[in-house]
């Protein structure tokens, strides 16, 4: 429970807090026990042109600055960032309520996103072309502008700066718009980003809701791209709006990603992994292995120890409560959807009946076996605790069952057959697959295909994203 006092938040424009133009705010209640936190005001044209023109005209400035320059700023928010760290945990956790632990270290990795674009920005160049000695043909990779950037609930802060380090890096000013749910944090890290030296109006954030706020952002005439990050369905109203503009999109949406377990993996790693990740952050992350497909001859044995890590995983300790209110009723339905298909919890299957969670939104960490390929629980991203097990009898049975699915964001594979675990990867559907592990570091690229949206966020290739490439040819007198 927070003893921290609820108050009403600003827009940060141009370098300051900005009073919201209209009167609408909506209140955020703790996860934990749906106390006050904060009301959070919802944006209108007003703010949003504001802090759009705010970014624009930063803009030329900053994409004039050498690289190297750029990257001494980000440096600079990085330090400042891991300065505050306890005071950006203290904010997270009242209105998400997670472990303090969990929190330090996304934010830990946010800082780390700052850190690696800012050297990322030394090695920005195009390519060069050898058509002949009469010409001199050569690309630069120029930013759009003003990028709009939407994050969703779920990490807030850390999802906010894997995208505004590298269009920053870029050469971009960006307009961020963060879940109205959980805008405390991001709110104060563009207040700490000004403090540690970046220029006014080339990070500004604007408070709202997706209909209205997210609406007018994406709409405005001086955005040149909008990065995305939430459910399917918001990814398609951004996508259409932004169509209907031409301008480029970012789309890094949900999944429901499998772990295909073979008779030959460390069975014992792979339970340990498959466990903790599904687990991780109460299951509300997009690349989440939520389905784990088991050869048959090894099936019972994994099922038992799986279900054994996630039993002893207790709600209100170990994991913390679902964020919104919106997707706890959301997580609990789909509790009475997975008994009327048929499917068996081995653990959990209920919210949580602790008399002194009460209070919060907390569930029990799930497992059902017996998930049949044509079941909702093994075809829907519940963004919950939830592991869906089905049983699988060879190689290419395997594959089919993975593909199966309309997301594809992430993979595993667990088998000691390294030649097995290459060619299956080759053939998944999936932005991302990890063989013997989950997860990725920042350096690699990350995102997906099929309903998981398109486009990359971290690595090199988000650099890709906030520019654009312009080829110039010169022709070459001949003396």
């Amino acid at each position: 429970m927070s003893n921290r006092k609820p108050y009403p938040l600003c827009h940060w424009i141009d370098g300051r807090p900005r009073t919201p133009v209209g009167a609408r705010y909506i209140d955020v209640h703790s996860p934990v026990d749906r106390s006050l936190v904060s009301r959070v005001p919802v944006g209108n044209q007003a703010d949003v042109d504001a802090a759009v023109h705010s970014a624009a005209e930063a803009f030329p400035r900053w994409a004039g600055l050498a690289p190297r320059e750029r990257g001494e700023v980000l440096l600079a928010i990085e330090r400042a960032l891991r300065a505050q760290l306890e005071r950006l945990t203290a904010i997270e956790e009242a209105e998400t309520g997670k472990p303090p632990g969990l929190i330090r270290d996304e934010l830990a990795a946010s800082a780390d996103y700052l850190g690696f674009y800012a050297a990322v920005t030394r090695t920005m160049g195009g390519e060069t072309f050898d058509v002949g000695a009469d010409r001199h043909v050569f690309t630069v990779h120029e930013p759009f502008g003003v990028i709009a950037v939407i994050t969703p609930w779920n990490y807030s802060l850390n999802q906010a700066a894997r995208s505004v380090a590298p269009a920053l890096a870029a050469g971009n000013a960006v307009v961020l718009k963060p879940s109205e749910w959980t805008s405390s944090a991001v709110f104060a890290f563009a207040e700490l980003a000004t403090a540690a030296g970046l220029p006014d109006g080339l990070l500004n954030v604007v408070t709202g809701d997706g209909p209205h706020t997210g609406a007018a952002l994406v709409e405005h005439p001086l955005v040149g791209r909008v990065t995305f990050t939430g459910s399917v369905a918001g990814g398609r109203e951004v996508a259409a709006r932004a169509a209907a503009r031409l301008i480029p999109v970012t789309l890094e949406l949900g999944g429901k990603s499998p772990h295909l377990v073979f008779a030959d993996a460390d069975l014992e790693l792979a339970a340990r992994v498959v466990a903790d990740e599904f687990l991780a952050n109460t299951g509300q992350t997009c690349s989440a292995g939520t389905r784990m497909l088991v050869q048959r001859t090894v099936h019972d044995e994994i099922l038992e120890a799986v279900s054994d890590r996630a039993r002893m995983c207790r709600p209100g300790a170990d994991l913390g409560p679902i964020i919104t209110e919106a997707q706890y009723q959301r997580v609990s339905e789909y509790f009475t959807v997975a008994a009327a298909e048929g499917a068996l919890a081995t653990v959990g299957g209920a919210v949580a009946d602790d008399p002194s969670l009460a209070g919060g939104r907390f569930v029990e960490p799930t497992v059902y076996a017996g998930v049949r390929t044509d079941m909702r629980i093994g075809r829907e991203e519940v963004f919950g605790p939830v592991l869906a097990v089905s049983p699988f009898d060879d190689e290419q049975d395997a594959i089919a069952m993975a593909n199966d699915s309309r997301y594809g964001l992430a993979a595993g594979i667990w088998t000691r057959d390294l030649s097995r675990g290459l060619r299956i990867a080759r053939a998944l559907q999936a932005g991302q697959v990890y063989v013997n592990g989950w997860g990725a570091p920042i350096e690699a690229p990350f995102g997906g295909c099929k309903d998981s949206g398109y486009g990359r966020e971290k690595g090199r290739a988000a650099i890709a994203e906030y520019t654009q490439v312009k080829t110039i040819s010169v022709a070459i007198a001949s003396s």
